[in-house]
């Protein structure tokens, strides 16, 4: 029986076969939460459409970050019959976790591909980054003299 083997010591198995999968979905979230700040704080802000693909990318990042959830907890699942008499001796519930992760994947891959469709449009159509340079050089100079009046407040 499963739970036998896994008391007399493969407990270690799923988390050897979850865990680099689960550590590298958490990496990626990371960078994904890394990369919204950025945009975020950049002139991208200011862009034409950029809230809306700011949006979708918070989604994705909470789509992967679910997703590393979702492995721990499978692994949880697995190794959760040596603490509890009552617990799902079967990986049923293991793998359940593991297709939602795949399945929280599949979604966030499904919104980068749409965010960059959309990015590559707006970057291909010349008067979109006309517009944007625009933008972004008002932007720039609407702070400017904010920026210089600080500077003259501090210097008194």
């Amino acid at each position: 029986m499963e739970v036998d083997r896994i008391r007399q010591g493969e407990i270690a198995k799923p988390v050897r076969e979850i865990a680099p999968v689960s550590l590298r979905i958490q990496e990626l979230a990371l960078q994904c939460t890394q990369q919204l700040h950025d945009l975020s704080v950049s002139r991208y802000a200011t862009m034409t459409g950029s809230e809306e693909n700011l949006a979708r990318l918070v989604g994705a990042c909470s789509q992967i970050s679910l997703a590393a959830t979702l492995c721990n907890l499978a692994i949880h699942h697995r190794t959760e019959i040596l603490l509890y008499e009552d617990s799902d001796p079967t990986p049923a519930a293991s793998r359940d976790q593991l297709r939602r992760a795949g399945d929280e994947m599949q979604r966030a891959a499904t919104t980068y591909r749409a965010v960059a469709v959309r990015l590559s449009r707006r970057l291909a159509w010349a008067a979109g980054w006309s517009q944007d340079q625009h933008t972004i050089a008002g932007d720039s100079a609407a702070t400017l003299p904010t920026a210089a009046t600080a500077v003259a407040h501090t210097r008194r």
